[in-house]
């Protein structure tokens, strides 16, 4: 009997698991291309905050996963400490839906739900429509496992040693311990909030005891987030440890409220007879009265936290040190948001490298190179070059983890960027070493062609200003307007070459400076051509942010 009520219980929990695995899973990748684009519009009003925090964790049901992309968004800069505060409160709010949602008695219609999903699942072919699939599905798995579960821990009910040791969680500070190391190990409220409730439905447990478990619950679920922590900045730190103090506030006032108050009486009078409702609704009150009682205490959290992880000297990290604690999280596609925001970055950091590169290149072809020569241009090739290995490294990190058909999409685009960032930066530096070589060798053009270098140097500074509004992501960045002037600088290119053979054959250029002419036109055609390979790629990536689907392909 021992034996056969053990694999039941098994067999419960792991469907159970399971179940809220495929619909968090699910929930997560229908909803997750929209996660960046509402964390970056957020602002600093708490309210506002809260309420985007918890928004995200219904959708995804995981405020484990939203509490991940906090810590990663303020380790990158993307957010400040004291918005985060707002979206973790809001994050504690939202966890509570699975929890009401499991105390929904839907029970016998359990299989159907699970047969509707997967019957679905199997025969649908768009992505979409399997990720709600999904979702279905594991609602019904879920609840097929909370009901096997239940009826493997109902014979338990007569069982005086399993009775007295569910009786001993009415002591506070071991049924927190309780709650907190199981939480810690699952690594998931959600799930351990619902195995509550099954033993609770199973009549094994009752509430005055199932609350301080309950509370330890939402401390064990902090476990996630110091994860993703490990290896992160100062600030990423100190959003891990408000969540934890969050928490740890909230368990000490309901510990007392339960202690010293009627407050467990009145929340079996709101729910009598349905101990699932009972735990969801104190899970719910715990949450929504912590963040209220919090809400006007935030910057004291930040300052708090602040004493006690206090700024240390900076220490030179690893390159891929940001992004390694987040790996070891579960929550991959909260990691893959934080990344492609921070690879981002570091793009609009390296184009605006190679923009500075071939503005000062056709300077010092039109001036002559200044006093310190060529040496500041060198300086920044080098730096992109470097930053291409570097980037290229981390997207193919981030291109591993699980991914949604956009991500993908926008990590390819961004891994053809840098290819042409990189090569308009060799152009610019060919630019250079040409000025350089007009100093050394006193080479001398005609007013036709000084006049010339001018017109080049425009139109690429205008093409490379309108690649820096599309990497900022701006509304006003149009790709005609690449495409115009790269068709103006093949237009260009072919007048000038036309004007260079006129001159020699008039005699009023040299045959080395001609050479090197010819020279600067193609590296000049090829800064064209990898610029509107650039806009068209961003083109794509703006988009994909906006939620448009695109059908233009970019250049190769």
């Amino acid at each position: 009997m021992g034996f056969e009520l053990l694999l039941g219980l098994l067999g419960g929990l792991a469907l159970f698991l399971y179940g809220m695995q495929m619909m968090s899973t699910n929930l997560e990748a229908a909803a997750g291309n929209k996660m960046k684009q509402i964390l970056e519009r957020l602002t600093s009003n708490r309210f506002l905050g809260v309420l985007v925090g918890a928004v995200i964790t219904a959708l995804i049901q995981s405020s484990s996963a939203t509490t991940v992309m906090v810590v990663g968004f303020v380790n990158s800069g993307l957010m400040t400490l004291n918005q985060a505060v707002w979206v973790i409160m809001g994050a504690n709010i939202g966890t509570t839906i699975t929890g009401q949602l499991i105390a929904l008695d839907v029970g016998a219609l359990a299989p159907l739900i699970a047969f509707v999903g997967v019957a679905i699942l199997v025969f649908a072919k768009n992505k979409k429509i399997q990720h709600i699939a999904g979702i279905v599905a594991g609602i019904g798995v879920l609840f097929i496992g909370m009901d096997m579960m239940s009826s493997a821990m109902s014979p338990l009910r007569e069982e005086p040693q399993f009775v007295e040791m569910m009786t001993k969680f009415s002591n506070p500070l071991l049924g927190i311990l309780v709650g907190a190391g199981f939480t810690a190990l699952i690594q998931s409220s959600s799930a351990s909030v619902g195995i509550l409730q099954a033993l609770a439905m199973s009549g094994v447990i009752d509430l005055y005891s199932a609350v301080f478990v309950l509370f330890g619950q939402n401390i064990g679920t902090c476990i996630t987030a110091v994860l993703a922590s490990i290896g992160t900045t100062r600030n990423a730190k100190r959003a891990t440890a408000i969540h934890l103090l969050f928490n740890l506030i909230g368990t000490v006032v309901f510990v007392v409220l339960s202690l010293v108050t009627p407050f467990t009486d009145v929340m079996i009078s709101l729910a009598p007879g349905n101990p699932m409702a009972q735990i969801a609704n104190v899970h719910t009150v715990f949450n929504l009265g912590t963040s209220l009682l919090l809400l006007p205490f935030g910057s004291v959290l930040v300052k708090i936290v602040e004493r006690i992880l206090p700024d240390t000297e900076v220490k030179v990290m690893d390159e891929d040190h940001w992004l390694q604690g987040l790996m070891a999280s579960k929550h991959h596609l909260g990691v893959s948001t934080i990344a492609i925001s921070q690879i981002h970055e570091e793009i609009r950091d390296m184009l605006s490298a190679a923009s500075k590169n071939v503005d000062a290149s056709f300077l010092a072809v039109e001036q002559g190179p200044g006093e310190d020569g060529i040496g500041e241009i060198e300086n920044r090739e080098e730096e992109i070059d470097l930053a291409n290995v570097r980037l290229s490294k981390k997207i193919s990190r981030v291109l591993v983890l699980d991914q949604t058909p956009k991500d993908i999409e926008t990590l390819n685009k961004m891994y053809s960027i840098l290819g042409n960032i990189e090569r308009i930066g060799d152009h610019a530096m060919n630019l250079a070493e040409y000025a350089q070589t007009i100093l050394e060798k006193d080479l001398s053009f005609s007013e036709y062609a000084q006049s010339e270098f001018s017109v080049m140097a425009d139109s690429c500074s205008k093409g490379m200003k309108l690649l820096e509004q599309a990497a900022a992501g701006e509304k006003k960045f149009e790709l005609a307007k690449v495409q115009e002037i790269e068709q103006k600088i093949d237009d260009i290119t072919r007048k000038f070459r036309q004007n260079q053979i006129d001159r020699m054959r008039a005699g009023s250029c040299n045959v080395e400076a001609s050479i090197l002419y010819s020279e600067m036109l193609t590296d000049y055609e090829r800064i064209g051509d990898h610029m509107l390979n650039i806009a068209e790629a961003y083109d794509v990536i703006n988009k994909n942010d906006e939620g448009i689907s695109d059908t233009q392909p970019a250049n190769a």
